[in-house]
């Protein structure tokens, strides 16, 4: 074994992969020179260009030991937040094929729910004009 192919075994030592529609998430548990493990997360999404080319954006985030507590400390509170503000559920026109349709319906039954407004009618004599 070459000492490339030795980095390369000793740099990657587990990983776990998430595929989502057009973005995968690569979580990699990777060690440092001095033998220690870091954790990289790559975003890396599906990109269709105008004449059909298919490339992929890349995002790269390296995450130390010492700071994975606030980390995770952070992230379960945004993820807390988002939950209780807006519930699991995914509201979003690229993920709802019927959203514009959806909102729409939505703003028509408001419409229907509101009382009609009575207003206050001026009794026009023709004979003033």
């Amino acid at each position: 074994m070459d000492e490339k192919e030795n980095i390369k075994e000793r740099n990657e030592i587990c990983s776990r992969t998430l595929k989502t529609g057009s973005r995968t998430y690569f979580f990699d548990a990777r060690e440092t020179r001095a033998g220690d493990y870091y954790l990289t997360i790559t975003e890396s999404k599906k990109i269709f260009s105008e004449s059909g080319e298919i490339t992929y954006k890349k995002h790269k985030i390296y995450l130390y030991k010492e700071d994975f507590s606030k980390f995770q400390s952070i992230l379960d509170d945004m993820i807390r937040f988002i939950i209780n503000e807006k519930g699991r559920e995914v509201i979003s026109e690229r993920h709802q094929k019927d959203f514009k349709n959806h909102i729409f319906n939505q703003e028509i039954k408001e419409i229907h729910k509101k009382p009609l407004e009575k207003k206050d009618i001026t009794n026009i004599n023709f004979e003033d004009i």
